[in-house]
């Protein structure tokens, strides 16, 4: 899996960034900073709105920006895309002893099927590769894990998660990227984005 480099990575139409964030800290000040530098306006300038679920995005963007962050552990991820709908996740590598036990909940049975047929030494990593996906994914369409984490299957290909099937709120699976990074040391990331 990729690592970030630099703390800053651009992928065809999405750039992201790394920063070390503390818990409980505002993350929004940080992210305003960064889109600044990122679109050459003063942070203050920035018109960010939230929708009605929560969900950031530029109020007007004639370019058609769209923005997606996330906090886990001690970091940050921020992303940015233009013309696209955007979303990302970003996990701290901690223990998670009821991995297999949350999938069998929330997962499709594949889902479960596929995590309880991984070597115990590779499920809990297995289990956040799949909770990132799915909550790129459910970012980028703008209502989160509310949505259900039910509603979209992944499997693995070359081992790479890939969207298998989808509730059709969330479009076809074919129109979405999905790409997954280790940011830091000890954290995953994943990216999603179809064009808007």
């Amino acid at each position: 899996m990729p690592s970030l480099p630099a703390g800053q990575l651009e992928l065809e139409s999405v750039r992201c960034a790394w920063r070390p964030h503390r818990r409980g800290q505002p993350a929004e000040p940080l992210v305003r900073d960064w889109l600044g530098g990122q679109l050459d306006i003063a942070p203050g300038a920035l018109a960010l709105e939230r929708s009605a679920h929560g969900r950031p995005r530029f109020a007007a963007d004639p370019r058609r920006h769209d923005v997606s962050w996330s906090h886990s552990g001690d970091g940050l991820l921020m992303a940015l895309g233009e013309g696209v709908q955007l979303g990302c996740d970003l996990e701290w590598l901690r223990p998670r002893p009821r991995a297999l036990e949350l999938a069998r909940r929330y997962f499709t049975v594949a889902e479960a099927d596929w995590l309880a047929g991984l070597a115990p030494a590779v499920r809990e990593p297995g289990f956040v590769r799949m909770w990132c996906a799915k909550e790129a994914v459910l970012k980028a369409y703008g209502r989160g894990i509310a949505f259900g984490l039910h509603r979209l299957e992944f499997a693995e290909r070359a081992g790479a998660l890939v969207l298998r099937a989808c509730d059709p709120a969330l479009g076809r699976p074919d129109e979405w990227t999905l790409r997954a990074f280790d940011p830091a040391p000890g954290y995953l990331a994943t990216l999603a984005w179809r064009m808007a």
